[in-house]
Order: structure tokens, then C-alpha cells, then sequence
């Protein structure tokens, strides 16, 4: 990111609570006249790289309106006006600004969980006294230092000494608080709003989920420990704690749900092998930098029963995210977690906006069966876009809901959150319900049931590849590839391996693939041969 000039001014408003116009396109701090500012609150106003922000909290700080915009580049001025809990922020660019608004039209800025506004202002350039207010003086030329890849002021406070000059592109993170699974690729989309992400390698290390990331500069490595460090990625959890590794260069060996280097996209896949370099695991038990070791208790993966989010934190304000990263994990997990519902153990899960011409009790049964067995599923009678899934447990129901919410079934994104029932009832004893409610409390078709199965070990998000096994001898990748084809979707590429009885088959969309699993699992191939379907993590 390229610097920004020396003579950056920063001011708060005095404490008259006026503004006065120095030109019709620029706006200064002064308490010698009466002139007022309007409020612009006329949402048709021209772009322009100076941005209104109202609605802050009163004890919000300078640092924090600062963070609103340093996703979307350099940010030169700041004014403050705490008595009306409003504040102009200017950006280096108009651009920037124009695209800092788009961004937060989509999601709303939060700060310290309150919701804020942001606009164009009237104005084209902020013009502020120096001698106003030293403390935020300080804070914008410690974050223009880093942004420059400098050394922040002698000046700065002891709260801006955490702006010294990266020393590292490597940050390790820690996810404390973790209720909900983080992936490889949520935390690529969180971190990518502050530069290049070029490798990420993920690890548990005592009872924690770790990550080292790797930015192209350290500049980019800085900012994202400033703005995201105590950060949540969703409501009430997955803490981040973020610290400067003591590594300056990831050696990613695989490209797998483990560890990803996006500058080498034709390394392999590496299944079943460590994701880290000996040198780089060696290194690992030595970098013990973190920031609050391990507390014990506070780990609670979403299989081992521990709380789950009651709601997702993106725009709602519950300290997660927001506002810098709310819309890149959004992007990463867009509903992937329930919007609504209840934290317990309950194994029943409710799902909505289904497709009710197309729906019924076994499609659910076998989509929902790729993460637990479920053992009884009802369409509603009364609202019958929606169903009530009962799981073998709340652990299984938690999984399904975490891999299938915001999945699209039939051409329409499902919602899938815990219900409050603690069982499916069945219709009463000659009552015809058409259909809507079907027991498979004994269906031969449960992936789980085997203790040590090795089905446990394969449970993936939906992906555009799908795992194919228990494929007769005889059958051929032709055969495969017309099959899928009829499910309504298009076969982008196709793999057998060596025994051709396992294969891999990529549809063009992960949509696709759904609709193709529910299709085709426990499809009759001939010979009592019946296929076998599930989500892969790899790609061909």
C-alpha cells in the first residue's frame, strides 16, 4: 500500500459543535462562528472521498472510526464531532470511498455493537486544526506509518505501540471460544480484505485450532493484527488472537482442506499426509508466541457438544467482526451457520424456504444423512416450505446445520437452524398425513451407525466434487458421466481410481453436485451394487 503524505491533519470538533465552510468543497474545524453544518442526510449526494459517519457510540474512539476504512485504503483525515456521536472520515481516493460505501450499504458497520451510518459527505476535503486533539493526531499518523511500512512517531501513545513496523508477513492465529467449525477458506476471505493472502497452514495445537497465514507484505500483515485481533468471526465466539509468527516464510507442501498455497495451485492434494514441512513443525513448538496459551475449558469443538452461536454475528452487532471483516466472512460462510435458533443438545433441526413442489421426506433424509443419521423427517402440513429433521443427536444436528444452512436444494437457499422440539411426532395411528412425515429409524441406508465407520473420517462441506464408490467392475466413465448428466447438470471432470471401484466426478456448480447426491445415492448400478455418493474435498 503506498504512503501517505507527511502533513496529515486530524482534528475534533471544538466545543461549540459547529463546522464552518472554508470553500464551497472543503470543511474546517472552528469554534469562532455560528455557521452550522446539515447533516447529510441526503442519500442522493455526489461521491466524494470525504465520508459522514453518524450514529457512533459516545465513547467510541478515534482508532476505531479509523478501522472503518483502512480495508479499503489509505485513510488522511479524521474529524470527530463526539457531542453529536458523529464523525468525517477522508480517504486517500475517491474510489476508495466510493467502494468503503458500496461495501457497507451490503452489510451494516457496526461499532461496539451499534449499528452506524456512513454517507457521502457535501464535502470534497477535510481541513482540521492540528493542536485540536493530539491523542487522535497521534492515532492517524501511527496507522499512516504502517500503511507506509514506516515507523509510527515518537509521539504515539502506548496504545499505538502495537503499529510498529510488522515483523513478519507470517501472523499466527488462534480461534479461541470455538463453537462453531472455522475453515481454511473462512479465514482466506476475513484476512484477504487486508492484502494478498498467499498461504495458510492450519493445525491443532494443545486442544486449539490454530493457523499460520501468510501475507505478500508485512505492511498487509500489520494492518489485519490491528483491526481483527479479539475479533469475533461469529456471535459470542471463535475469538480471534492474533500475534507476528516467528517464521517469515510458509513451505506448503499440499493444497487440501489442511493447508493451501494460492501461488502453487497445481500442488497436490496429498491425502492422508501432513500439511507442514518437518523444518516448519519443528519451528511450530518453538513459536509460542500466542497470546493466551490455553485456556483450559474454553475449547469446545462442535462435536464435542460444547454451546453453539444462538445467531450469526454478521451485521447484527454482538462483537463479531464488525465492522471491518463482516461481509468477507459472510462471503466465506453466507449462512452457514443457523440465523436463528436455540443452543442445547437437541438432535431436531427446522428447516425453511424449501421448495414445496419438489421436497419431499427422502430428499431430506438422504442430504441430510451425509452428516448423521436422520431418523425421522416432517414436512409441515400448514407451511409445507418447511421441515423438522430429527437427527440420531444434537452433535450430528449441530454438523448438518453448520455444512447445509445457505446451501441451495431445488433452486432455493435453505435455512436450517435448531429446532426447540426435542423429537418428531409421528402421525397418529390411521391418520393420512400424504405423505409429509416418514420414520427411518431402521432405513439400511445410514452412513453412521457402524461404530469406527470410516465415514466419520469423510464428512466434507458440499463441494462441486462428488465421491463415487461401490461402482461395478463393468461400468464406465462414459456410463458415470451420462448418469450424472441426467441428474439436470453438467459433468465437468471425472476420475476413476487405480481399482475402478472408487471415482471422482466434478459438477459444474456445488449445486449441481447436491442435486446429483440426492439423485444418485444408493442408485442401483445392477449386480446388488448400489452407487455411493458424498461431498470430496478433492478437486480434479
Amino acid at each position: 500500500m503506498d504512503g501517505i503524505v507527511s502533513d496529515v491533519a486530524v482534528g475534533v470538533k471544538r466545543s461549540s459543535d459547529e463546522l464552518l465552510y472554508n470553500s464551497p468543497n472543503s470543511v474546517t474545524a472552528n469554534g469562532n462562528d455560528s455557521k452550522k453544518l446539515r447533516v447529510d442526510d441526503r442519500m442522493d449526494s455526489p461521491p466524494s472521498r470525504v465520508l459522514h459517519i453518524r450514529k457512533l457510540p459516545s465513547e467510541v474512539s478515534e482508532t476505531e472510526v479509523i478501522a472503518l476504512g483502512l480495508p479499503f485504503g489509505k485513510v488522511t483525515n479524521i474529524l470527530m464531532l463526539k457531542g453529536k456521536n458523529q464523525a468525517f472520515l477522508e480517504l486517500g481516493t475517491e474510489e476508495a470511498a466510493v467502494t468503503m460505501v458500496n461495501y457497507y450499504t451490503a452489510v451494516t458497520p457496526h461499532v461496539r455493537n451499534v449499528p452506524v451510518f456512513i454517507q457521502y459527505s457535501n464535502h470534497k476535503e477535510l481541513k482540521t486544526d492540528n493542536a485540536l486533539n493530539q491523542r487522535a493526531q497521534a492515532v492517524l499518523q501511527a496507522v499512516s506509518a504502517v500503511q507506509a511500512g514506516g515507523t509510527p512517531t515518537s509521539g504515539s501513545t502506548a496504545s499505538e505501540s502495537a503499529l510498529t513496523p510488522a515483523p513478519s508477513p507470517v501472523l499466527r492465529i488462534i480461534i479461541d471460544n470455538m463453537f462453531y467449525p472455522v475453515t481454511l477458506d473462512v479465514l482466506q476471505q476475513i484476512f484477504s480484505k487486508f492484502g494478498t493472502v498467499m498461504k495458510i497452514i492450519t493445525f491443532t495445537k494443545n486442544n486449539q485450532f490454530q493457523a499460520l497465514l501468510q501475507f505478500s507484505d508485512p505492511v498487509n500483515a500489520q494492518q489485519a493484527k490491528l483491526s481483527l485481533d479479539g475479533q469475533n468471526i461469529y456471535n459470542a465466539c471463535c475469538t480471534l488472537r492474533i500475534d507476528f509468527s516467528k517464521l517469515i516464510n510458509l513451505n506448503v507442501k499440499y493444497n487440501n482442506d489442511k493447508s493451501r498455497d494460492y501461488t502453487r495451485p497445481e500442488l497436490p492434494a496429498g491425502d492422508g499426509q501432513p500439511a507442514i514441512d518437518p523444518s516448519v513443525a519443528a519451528a511450530l513448538s518453538k513459536d509460542s508466541s500466542s497470546l493466551l496459551g490455553t485456556p483450559s475449558g474454553m475449547v469446545a469443538s462442535y462435536s464435542s457438544g460444547g454451546g453453539f452461536p444462538s445467531s450469526l454475528g454478521f451485521g447484527q452487532g454482538g462483537g463479531a467482526l464488525s465492522p471491518l471483516s463482516a461481509a468477507a466472512a459472510a462471503a466465506a460462510a453466507a449462512g452457514r451457520v443457523a440465523l436463528s435458533g436455540h443452543s442445547g443438545t437437541s438432535g431436531v433441526l427446522l428447516v425453511s424456504n424449501l421448495n414445496e413442489e419438489m421436497v419431499t421426506p427422502q430428499s431430506l433424509f438422504t442430504l441430510f444423512g451425509v452428516y448423521g443419521d436422520a431418523q425421522r423427517v416432517k414436512i409441515l402440513y400448514n407451511k409445507k416450505d418447511s421441515a423438522l429433521i430429527q437427527m440420531a443427536d444434537g452433535n450430528q444436528a449441530k454438523l448438518a446445520m453448520s455444512h447445509l444452512n445457505g446451501q441451495k436444494m431445488y433452486g432455493k437457499i435453505i435455512r436450517v437452524t435448531l429446532s426447540k422440539h426435542q423429537t418428531v411426532q409421528l402421525p397418529r395411528e390411521g391418520l393420512d398425513d400424504q405423505g409429509l412425515t416418514k420414520d427411518f429409524t431402521n432405513s439400511p441406508l445410514h452412513r453412521f451407525k457402524k461404530p469406527g465407520s470410516k465415514n466419520f473420517q469423510n464428512i466434507f462441506p458440499p463441494s462441486a466434487t462428488l465421491h463415487l464408490s461401490n461402482i461395478p467392475q463393468d461400468v464406465t466413465e462414459e456410463d458415470l458421466r451420462l448418469l450424472f448428466s441426467n441428474s439436470g447438470g453438467t459433468v465437468k471432470a471425472f476420475k476413476f481410481f487405480q481399482d475402478h471401484k472408487m471415482a471422482l466426478l466434478q459438477m459444474s456448480t456445488v449445486e449441481e453436485a447436491i442435486q446429483a447426491l440426492i439423485d444418485l445415492h444408493n442408485y442401483n448400478m445392477g449386480e446388488n451394487h448400489y452407487l455411493r455418493v458424498s461431498f470430496s474435498k478433492s478437486t480434479i
